[in-house]
C-alpha cells in the first residue's frame, strides 16, 4: 500500500473517530572510577527535580547482549566516570560482585542513578534529567531477579545482539515488560562485529518480538565497519566514533548521496507507520505533508509507545564498546520514555482484589468503625542486598507520598513496624545519603531487620497500626516460581551452624526464589534455586561474603509431591503456648488436585503460591474478629505446611487447599496469628499424613524448555541424544536465518522497513565468509535431572559451537523405574 493511499485512509478514519583507556592497575582504575562517580552525583542531588524530569528505567535483554557495557559507557557520556568500564577487564561499576567480574556476567540487579544531558549540553530554559537505571541480569537462572524489577520501572531499554539477533531469553524479558504495560525502545547493539546485520536484527524485531520496528537511526557504514549513527527523524549524524558526540564536532559531519536517499525512505516509512497510529501528527500530515516538524515526529513517538502494548518499537543502533550511539539512545529515553507522572497509578492488591490505592485509601478514610493513621508514603521494596559497610541494603520505589527517613515503616506483608536508620541515593557500590525519597524515585534504606524482596511498606508518623484492609496492601507481590534443584549442607559444629543459619537467612531475604530449610532428624540443611548456576553463586555467596563454612553436597533436582485424589475434610484445633501467650484456634481443611476446572470457581480470596492454590472461606457477617487478618494468618498456616511432603520431605505441588474457619465452631476468643497458623498448619500436615498412609502422595519432576542453538551438522546428533537417551521430546527446528513470516503472527516481513547492510547488494558474500556457519535452533522438552550438565555433552556435539538456555516449563509425574529409584 502506498504511503498516500495509508495515510487517506488513516485521515479518514481519524475524521471519522568513550575510547577505553588504561590505568595503571584494575584496582586503581575501579577506586577512581567510583570515587569520580560519588563526587560527581553528590551535589546533583540537591537541586530539586520535577517528577517530569524523573526516568526509572531498566536495561533488559539476552545474556552477553552487552547490557552492563551500555550502562558503563552511560555513565561515561554523563560525566560520571572518567574512563568506562569494561566487562572483560573486571572493572565495571554495576557488576561489583566479584563472581560477577569473574565470570563477566550480571548476577544481581543494579541500582544507579546519573544525571542527563550534562549542563554544558543544556538548552536555555531546560532541566536536567534524573535517570535511575537498573541494570538487570540477562541469564534464564536470574530471570526471578528480573521479573521482580520489572513491575517498578516505568520505562526500558531492551539491548540485542547485532549478530545474534533476538534470543531466546530476549522474548522472555520482552513477554514480562508486556505483562505490565512498561514502554520500551530497542538498542541494536554490537554492530561493529563481524557477521553484524542492523537489516537482520530489525527483522527478528519484527517476526519475534511481534511489533512493527520503528526505524529511528541508521548505521553509517564504512566498508563493513560501523562509523556513525544517523537519525532518521532529523537527518543529523548523532554519534560518530572518534568524537564526544558534541553538537559542534557532529555538526562538521555532512551526509552523502546514498544515505540521503536512504534517510528519505526510512523518515516516509516512520512516519507512515506514526500516522496509522497517532491522529495528531496524521493532521499535522495534512496540513504539512512531508515537512512535518522533527519535535512533532518525538512527540508522536512518545505518545504511540507510552500505553506498552508494544505495537510500535522504536529501535536504534550502535557499539557499546566502541561508545558509537550511546549518546543518541540517552537522548532517546529522555523523548520517548514515561516519567512517573505519565504511567498509570499504581494498583495494589487486597487479598485477591486488585484497585487503584486511591480507592483503597478513600474506603479507609471513610470507614466509621476504625480511623486509620494518615498513610505519609507508600513503598515497594525491589531488591535486598547485604553491603559489606552498612548492612542489609532495603531497594523500595516510592509510589505515593514522601518517604522521609524518620518515619515507622508498616511492612504488610510481616504485619510489623520498622524504623529506617538512613536513606540514601544509589550508584551501584556507592551511596549518597538523602533525607527522603520523593514520589517515583528509587534508593535504599538502612536498618530495616526483616524486610524482603516483593515487601510493601507504608510510612507513618506514629508506630499505631493500620485497621482492616489497610493493613495488607500489597504492591505486585512477587509471583516466586517454584525450586527445581536443590543443594545439601553440613554445618562443621553448632557455631558453625548459627552463622550459617543466618548466612542463609540473609540470602534468602536478598532472593526469595531461594529457599532452604533445616531437617531436624538429620541436621541437615537443604538450599533450593531455579538452576545450577544460581545455586553455585548462592555458594560463592554464602562462602565468599557471609563466610559460611558448611561441607557441601552437589547439585540434584528438586522434586515436588503432590495429591492423585481428594482427602476427606480433616479438622485440627490448636491449644499451646506461643510467645507466653495462650490461646486457642481451629479450623477444617479440604486437600485435593489442582485441575483446570477448579480454577473457574476459585474465591475472590484465592493465593496462589508455589504452584498451589490456597482458598480461605469465613462465613458469616458483624464477625467479633478482623476478617483479613485472620485470612492472612490461616493463608501463612497453609504454606508452611505445604512446604515439606510426607513422602520425601518435598515441597507439595499442584495442590487445592481449601481452609473453612467457621466462627461459631472454630473461634474461642482473641487469639493470636500464631494461633490461626498453628491450626491451618495443624489441619494440613494431618490431611497430607493421612494421604501417605493411603498412598496417594505422587513424585513430579521438573520438565525443563530447553532451547538449543546450534550448528546444521551437529543438529542431528542433539535431537537423537534429547529423544532418544534423554526422554524428551523436540517441539520445533528452526533455521536461524529463516526471515520468512511465521504461522501466528501478525508481522509480516514484507512490511517491516529495514535500511541495507552493507554486504546487501553483494550476493554471495554471505555463503563465503570464512567460518559462517547455518545455525539451527531446536525447542525441546527434557526432564531436568537429564539436563544438568549438558551443557558439556553439547561441547562435544558441537564443537563448542552452541548456546543453551533453559526454563522451568511443567512439572510430571515420575512414574515406572524411575519412581522406584527415587
Amino acid at each position: 500500500m502506498s504511503l498516500v493511499a495509508s495515510l487517506c485512509r488513516a485521515h479518514l478514519r481519524c475524521w471519522g473517530l568513550a575510547r577505553l583507556r588504561t590505568l595503571p592497575s584494575r584496582q586503581d582504575r575501579t577506586r577512581y572510577n567510583n570515587t569520580r562517580l560519588s563526587s560527581t552525583l553528590a551535589p546533583h542531588h540537591q537541586a530539586t527535580h520535577g517528577i517530569e524530569h524523573v526516568r526509572n528505567i531498566g536495561i533488559v535483554a539476552h545474556v552477553d547482549a552487552g547490557k552492563t557495557t551500555t550502562t558503563e559507557q552511560m555513565l561515561y557520556n554523563c560525566g560520571s566516570l572518567r574512563h568506562a568500564g569494561n566487562v572483560d577487564h573486571g572493572d565495571t561499576v554495576t557488576d561489583f560482585l566479584p563472581m560477577e567480574r569473574q565470570r563477566g556476567i550480571t548476577i544481581q540487579s543494579a541500582a544507579i542513578t546519573f544525571h542527563w544531558p550534562k549542563k554544558e549540553h543544556l538548552k536555555p530554559g531546560d532541566l536536567q534529567h534524573v535517570i535511575n537505571l537498573i541494570d538487570t541480569p540477562g541469564h534464564v537462572d536470574f530471570r526471578f531477579e528480573v521479573e521482580r524489577c520489572m513491575p517498578i520501572l516505568d520505562g526500558a531499554v531492551c539491548v540485542i545482539d547485532g549478530v545474534e539477533g533476538v534470543e531466546a531469553h530476549t522474548e522472555r524479558v520482552w513477554s514480562s515488560a508486556q505483562e505490565f504495560k512498561i514502554p520500551r525502545i530497542v538498542f541494536v547493539n554490537k554492530l561493529d562485529r563481524d557477521g553484524a546485520s542492523f537489516k537482520k536484527s530489525v527483522q527478528d524485531i519484527g517476526l519475534k518480538l511481534n511489533g512493527m520496528p520503528l526505524v529511528c537511526q541508521i548505521p553509517w557504514w564504512e566498508g563493513d565497519n560501523i562509523k556513525g549513527v544517523v537519525d532518521v527523524i532529523t537527518g543529523n549524524v548523532v554519534s560518530w566514533a572518534g568524537t564526544d558526540d558534541s553538537p559542534k564536532q557532529l555538526s562538521v559531519l555532512a551526509t552523502e548521496g546514498t544515505i540521503k536517499d536512504e534517510l528519505e525512505r526510512a523518515r516516509e516509512k516512520l512516519v507512515e507507520l506514526l500516522c496509522e497510529r497517532d491522529d495528531e501528527l496524521l493532521e499535522l500530515w495534512t496540513a504539512h505533508g512531508k515537512d512535518i516538524p522533527s519535535e512533532a515526529i518525538k512527540k508522536s513517538i512518545r505518545r504511540v509507545i507510552n500505553d506498552g502494548e508494544g505495537n510500535l518499537i522504536p529501535v536504534f543502533a550502535g557499539s557499546s564498546l566502541k561508545n558509537i550511539g550511546v549518546v543518541p539512545l540517552l537522548n532517546a529515553v529522555n523523548d520517548y520514555l514515561p516519567s512517573p507522572r505519565d504511567r498509570p497509578e499504581v494498583e495494589v492488591r487486597v487479598g485477591q482484589v486488585h484497585q487503584p490505592f486511591s480507592v483503597v485509601l478513600q474506603e479507609s478514610q471513610g470507614s466509621k468503625k476504625h480511623k486509620p493513621p494518615h498513610v505519609e508514603a507508600l513503598a515497594s521494596v525491589f531488591k535486598v542486598v547485604n553491603d559489606p559497610r552498612r548492612g542489609m541494603l532495603t531497594f523500595v520505589r516510592v509510589y505515593h507520598g514522601v518517604l522521609q527517613r524518620n518515619h515507622n515503616l508498616w511492612n504488610t506483608h510481616l504485619q510489623h513496624f520498622e524504623r529506617p536508620m538512613s536513606m540514601m541515593q544509589i550508584s551501584a557500590a556507592q551511596t549518597i545519603e538523602i533525607p527522603h525519597l520523593s514520589p517515583g524515585q528509587i534508593g535504599a534504606i538502612t536498618g530495616l531487620k526483616a524486610a524482603r524482596t516483593g515487601d510493601t511498606l507504608m510510612g507513618f508518623t506514629t508506630n499505631k497500626a493500620p485497621p482492616g484492609p489497610l493493613a495488607i496492601v500489597q504492591v505486585r507481590p512477587p509471583e516466586i516460581p517454584p525450586a527445581v534443584a536443590f543443594i545439601l549442607l553440613d554445618a562443621y559444629s553448632p557455631t558453625g551452624a548459627k552463622t550459617l543459619e543466618s548466612a542463609l537467612d540473609n540470602i534468602s531475604r536478598e532472593d526469595p526464589s531461594l529457599r532452604w530449610f533445616k531437617d531436624e532428624k538429620t541436621e541437615q540443611y537443604t538450599l533450593s534455586g531455579m538452576g545450577t548456576l544460581h545455586l553455585e553463586v548462592a555458594r560463592d555467596r554464602l562462602e565468599n561474603h557471609y563466610k559460611a563454612e558448611a561441607l557441601w553436597g552437589t547439585i540434584a533436582v528438586d522434586y515436588k509431591e503432590s495429591l492423585t485424589v481428594p482427602m476427606p475434610p480433616q479438622r485440627a484445633e490448636f491449644d499451646k503456648t506461643m510467645a507466653g501467650k495462650t490461646g486457642k484456634a481451629a479450623c477444617t481443611a479440604v486437600i485435593e488436585p489442582l485441575e483446570q476446572h477448579h480454577r473457574d470457581s476459585l474465591l475472590e480470596t484465592s493465593t496462589e503460591r508455589d504452584g498451589n492454590i490456597i482458598q480461605v472461606d469465613i462465613p458469616g457477617e458483624d464477625l467479633p474478629f478482623d476478617v483479613e487478618m485472620t485470612r492472612h494468618q490461616l493463608t501463612n498456616g497453609v504454606i508452611a505446611a505445604l512446604a515439606r511432603g510426607p513422602r520425601r520431605g518435598s515441597p507439595m505441588h499442584q495442590c487445592l487447599v481449601t481452609v473453612t474457619y467457621d466462627a461459631t465452631t472454630d473461634y474461642f476468643g482473641p487469639a493470636s496469628g500464631a494461633h490461626l497458623v498453628g491450626a491451618a498448619n495443624k489441619a494440613v500436615k494431618d490431611a497430607l499424613k493421612e494421604a501417605h498412609r493411603q498412598g496417594t502422595i505422587a513424585v513430579l519432576e521438573p520438565v525443563m524448555r530447553t532451547t538449543i542453538t546450534c550448528p546444521e551438522s551437529s543438529a542431528g546428533a542433539i535431537q537423537h541424544d534429547l529423544h532418544a537417551v534423554r526422554g524428551g521430546h523436540v517441539l520445533d527446528v528452526k533455521d536461524m536465518q529463516d526471515t520468512s513470516a511465521q504461522e501466528g503472527r501478525d508481522i509480516d516481513i514484507s512490511d517491516i522497513y529495514a535500511p541495507p547492510d552493507p554486504y546487501e547488494f553483494q550476493t554471495t558474500l554471505r555463503e563465503t565468509q570464512k567460518g559462517r556457519l547455518r545455525m539451527l535452533q531446536i525447542t525441546a522438552q527434557v526432564p531436568l535431572a537429564e539436563m544438568l550438565d549438558y551443557d558439556n555433552v553439547l561441547r562435544s556435539k558441537s564443537a563448542g559451537r552452541h548456546s543453551l538456555t533453559m526454563a522451568l516449563d511443567t512439572f510430571e509425574r515420575v512414574v515406572g523405574p524411575r519412581e522406584k529409584d527415587l
